[in-house]
Formats: structure tokens, sequence, C-alpha cells
């Protein structure tokens, strides 16, 4: 395939700003998928992106699209699909290469994977809503990779669109043209082609890296992977240098693992097999491989060949691919099954997530009260509360999550560093020197009239603004740091509260910062939760203790015995709450008669009760940990 007639292009967009809805729009105008099955949101593949309304995994999509030309077969709308004039031969054929991407700020690292791989980007933007964080932090990330933008306006079919005003903030935020501008309705089709044409027209075909012309040894990106139990790792890959066949021998330069070729192919979307894939192509590579970690997202896949030469001759030595960074959790909890037999399956569960999932991290815990576990490494909670809910639904899995925590750095009396990433895990206070706790820095995007509410907000959450910009005469821009420990448990929801639904925010880390922590504690009939521990700053920690404990109390189901519920710092109990029995009438069937009989009843409940308070225990459902999580008591 000649890379000229390639284009590899993405689509950025925040949350439902009709970022799927176009990519329906480009399969059906490219003639990619038949008519008769194609549906709404077709790129998204797994029924909880489809429950959810959102995209969760990248998807690439290989389209053939012929630049100019009307066909009235293939589109929605004949006439609303608007030309541009093109210098470009009419006639000619192109691929494009269409890669999904999640609109969420936790499945950001999705993105960047995404970008790594293209030359282009749309940045899609809502006209009802405008600029908004995510779209921000999305355009920074292609900024820095240095691809060519293009600007476009969707929803303009919406009688309340405002399009003048979203025309006035991307030419703001880009220095562009009001012509670089395109406009479209990704519903009824409106400027669809238009846009297929200036994607054509603009984004730069693929070259290899270096400039390189000619043969050159195969190098090619590893930017997503999937598991199949016949084929073993399936590597997602973008062709930078050479071509693959194949049969091919191949050795990813990071980890080492070698691998054959057992099938190469295409996404269209669905896998479709390919006698070769050559430079600038995005396709896959089934190696054969059974250990999911021996195939890393962002490793670089050579030919074998050239790796033995790397070992013996360093001036032949074929480099791994640059610039492309793992991601790093930012949200830590524990995943524990409910019955230790499942212990097995639950980190077989895990081992495929990631390699799906290449932002996903875990490692064996032991906790006493819980057993043997995992602790996992998120994103953010919406990312936690997906990979929970796929366990659970693939593999029928019952677990115990506990509270979501950020990596502490903690310095011992005796100078030692160490990271914690749970509050069951800190040491006492009185062990510890110094503790350091992860900061973002954020932008939010609000009506004018909010700006107070939300700077109120950032103070709650021990956060500080560092500056205000105006978008728009009605729009402003609020850049400001705050913990991390702040944001990833409910900043969002009391953000959209805040601003009655209409603000946006996004954030990225900038390092650690010193604070005054201490670890909150909870009992549950005398026995200490592991599981609700959590480190809090000391001068919240008396009003922290006693929300924890109302919530507790609203939520946890009554038993036949009095709960007694404890918040605990440093041995010291500083808050009870007590969940009253379930009350039984034990001499409903007693009718009249004398009194001291059903005294007699009453007083052997209450030594009943008695021994339950003594030896019973209170088992606390999982959706109760989601709940606490964002304080929806």
């Amino acid at each position: 395939m000649d890379s000229a007639h390639i284009r590899n292009f993405c689509i950025l967009a925040h949350i439902d700003h009709g970022k799927s809805t176009l990519a329906d729009r480009f399969l059906e105008l490219t003639a990619t998928v038949e008519g008769r099955k194609m549906h709404e949101q077709y790129l998204d593949m797994h029924p909880l992106e489809r429950e959810r309304g959102i995209t969760i995994k990248m998807q690439p999509v290989r389209m053939n699209y012929e630049s100019g030309i009307m066909n009235h077969e293939k589109a929605i709308d004949p006439n609303s699909l608007l030309l541009i004039p093109s210098s470009l031969n009419s006639t000619q054929t192109f691929v494009l290469n269409l890669i999904d991407t999640p609109g969420h700020a936790d499945f950001s690292y999705e993105v960047s994977r995404a970008l790594a791989a293209v030359e282009g980007a749309i940045v899609l933007v809502d006209a009802t809503q405008g600029v908004q964080a995510q779209t921000l932090a999305n355009l920074h990330l292609a900024e820095n990779q240095g691809l060519t933008v293009i600007p476009v306006i969707n929803k303009i079919d919406l009688p309340h669109a405002e399009i003048a005003k979203c025309e006035e903030e991307i030419m703001r935020l880009l220095s562009c043209a009001p012509e670089d501008i395109l406009k479209v309705s990704a519903k009824d089709g409106t400027g669809v082609a238009e846009l297929l044409d200036a994607v054509v027209a603009r984004v730069p075909p693929p070259v290899q890296p270096g400039g390189v012309i000619g043969e050159h040894p195969l190098r090619a990106l590893i930017f997503d992977s999937k598991y199949d139990p016949y084929l073993g790792v399936i590597a997602h890959v973008r062709i930078m240098n050479g071509t693959l066949k194949k049969g091919d021998r191949v050795h990813c330069a990071v980890s080492e693992a070698a691998a054959e070729a057992l099938e190469i192919g295409v996404f269209l979307p669905q896998r479709k097999e390919v006698a070769e894939l050559g430079v600038g192509e995005i396709g896959y590579i089934a190696t054969g491989i059974k250990e999911p970690s021996r195939v890393r997202v962002g490793d670089t896949i050579i030919a074998r060949t050239h790796a033995d030469r790397t070992r013996t001759d360093a001036d032949t030595r074929v480099a791994p691919l640059e610039g492309y960074k793992e991601s790093e959790p930012m949200v830590f909890a524990s995943l524990f099954p409910e019955d230790q037999d499942e212990y097995d399956a639950l980190r077989d569960g895990l081992g495929k997530l990631k390699l799906e999932d290449a932002a996903l991290t875990f490692a064996p815990e032991d906790s006493g009260a819980l057993g043997r576990g995992f602790r996992a490494g998120f994103l953010g909670l919406l990312h936690m509360e997906i990979i929970a809910e796929r366990l659970r639904r693939e593999y029928d899995l019952h677990l115990v999550l506990t509270r979501p925590s950020v990596a502490f750095r903690i310095t011992r009396l005796d100078g030692e560093t160490e990271t914690v990433f749970s509050a069951a895990r800190m040491p006492s206070m009185h062990e510890i020197r110094a503790i350091e706790e992860p900061w973002v820095r954020a932008e939010a995007i609000t009506p004018a009239m909010y700006l107070g509410a939300l700077t109120s907000l950032i103070s709650t959450a021990s956060g500080s603004m560092t500056r205000t910009h105006t978008l728009t005469g009605e729009r402003m821009l609020i850049e400001f740091e705050a913990p991390l420990r702040e944001v990833i448990v409910d900043f969002y929801d009391r953000l959209k509260s805040a601003s009655h639904g209409f603000a946006s925010f996004s954030y990225a880390p900038i390092g650690y910062r010193a604070c005054d922590l201490v670890v909150l504690e909870i009992l549950i009939a005398g026995e200490t939760q592991p599981s609700l521990a959590e480190v809090v700053p000391r001068d919240q920690v008396y009003v922290l203790a006693r929300a924890r404990l109302a919530a507790l109390k609203e939520l946890l189901p009554k038993e036949l015995f009095a709960v007694a519920l404890q918040a605990v710092v440093e041995g010291r109990i500083i808050a009870r709450e007590t969940i009253a029995a379930v009350k039984k009438d034990v001499t409903a069937h007693m009718y009249g008669g004398d009194r001291t009989r059903k005294m007699k009843l009453w007083k052997k409940q209450q030594k009943g009760k008695k021994r339950l308070k003594e030896t019973g225990r209170v088992t606390i459902p999982p959706e109760i940990f989601f709940k606490l999580h964002r304080r929806e008591d």
C-alpha cells in the first residue's frame, strides 16, 4: 500500500459531544459496514459502553474513501453532504484509519495511546455546550504530539446551537481562522463528507520516523492488545518502518518476547486477515504468546533477525520507538474475593483485563480480615467501577472492594522512605517523620455566574486557584491546584452540583507535597474494617468521622442485635453511632393471660441478643463501598 494514500487520525471530544455518532456516519459514508448490520454507536463493542452511553475502549477501523466523490447510495442525506474544492485527483481512493477514543477524563491514557499511532486529530465540540475541560486536555495532548488538528463543531442541527460562540472559543484556543473550522451534524450527516475530504487534504500521510526513505528494518508500535484463547496475545500495531508478513519471526524490543506472526490483518472494524502490512498502516498481529504480561503496550515489535543482531553488533541495533510512556495509576484500591476459593479466578481475570487495559496494574495483597486479594491501580473512580463490574459480569466473581486511596510517600524516623497505597498499610504515626501526597493541576470551565460557588468548592477541597481566564463573555476557565485524594472521590459530582450541571473539569498530576494527615479507622461491632480505613487531614478528622458513621448507619442493614459503629484515630475513639436491633415481637402469638409469661419470653430474647452481640459478625454488602466513595448519603 502506497503510504501517500493513507491517512491516520482519531476523534477527540468531551463525553457526550457526539464522537461515536460521527464515527457511525463515517462508517456509513464509506460503506465500511453493511446497512443491514449498522446500528448506533457501532464502534462501542462492549455491553458496558452501550449501557452507560460512553466509550471506554479505543477502537480502530479502516475505511476506504474516494475523496470528492458524491455517492448518493452511501449518504444518509445526499443533499446535505457538501463538497469542498480539492486539488487532489477526485478519483483517488484513500485508506482512512480512524481510532475512536474515549471522552471521559479517566480514560485519557487511552487517548494518549491513540495519538501515538496517528498524524491527525479531529477535535469535536458540541455546539450547545461549547469547549469543555476534557476538550482542552485532549487538545493539549494532540499539540504535544505534534498532530494536525481539525476543529469541528457538531450538532449544528439543534435549535439551541450556539455556533458563533463555539467558533469564538475555538479561534481563541487554536488561533485559527473561521474558515478552518468545519460544521457538521453527526445525527443527520450534514457536512460529514466535507469533513472526510478535509481529513484527506489536511492530515499528512505517514512517514517513517527520522524521514527515512526506502528499505528500513521493521518497527511497529504496540498501542493496544487483546487476548484470544486460540491465537494468544493479539497486538494492535502501527507500522512505523518496514513491512510485516504472515509467518515473520518477530521480537518485542523491551520485553524481549519472541513470537511468530500467526496472523496479521486490519480492522473493518472486525478483524480481517491480510497478506502484508506496510509503512503507515494500522492493523494487528496474532503472536501466539499465552502470557499477557510479555506483550506490553508501548513496546516496539522488530524483526527477529535484527533482534539477534542487536546482541552481537551494537552498530546495527534497531532502537525501540521513543516518546511513548506507560501510564501511572492515580487511584488504588484492594480487591478481595468473598469466597477465597475464587482467588485464582480473580488473578486470571485481572491478568486478562490487564491485557486489554494497559492502565490497570495489580499486585498480590494479604489482609487478615479479608484474606488474599490484590491491590490494584486505576486511572480514576470510573475506571475502577468499570473493572470491578467487568470482573463480576465476565468472570462471575463476588468481590469486596476497599475504599479508594492515592499513593502516599512517607519518611520514617530513621530516614527511610516508602510508598504506601492504602490507609490499612500506613505505619503508626509515631514511626513517621513526614508524609507527602500527590497533587494535581486542574482546569475547570464554567459559566461566569457560578464562579463564586466553584471558588468555594475548590477551597473546601484544600485547593488553591492559580488563574482565571475568560473564554467568552459568559464562560470562564479556572486553573487550580488541589490534593489528588480530594479530586478522585467525589469532586466531579460536587462540581456538577455547584454549577447546576454546566461546569466540567480535567486534571493532570504535578508531583508530591508535604501534608498533615492521620488514619481514620472504622470499627463495626468491635471489629476493625480495613476496607473502610482512610487517610484524612488532621484538621477535618472529627467532621469526617461523624459523617462516615452517619452514612454507615443509614446504609448498613439492621441486624438482630444492636451494632456499634466507632471511628478511631491513633487508638482513640472520636465518634460513635449505634444501629438499633431489628425488633421482633416474640409475644405476638399470645392473647391476654398472665403478664409474667410475656416477661419470661422478653428476658429470653434479651439473653439471645446478648449472645449474638458477643459472637455475631456484620457482613458489609459490596455496594456499600461505592455509595460511601461517592458520599451519596
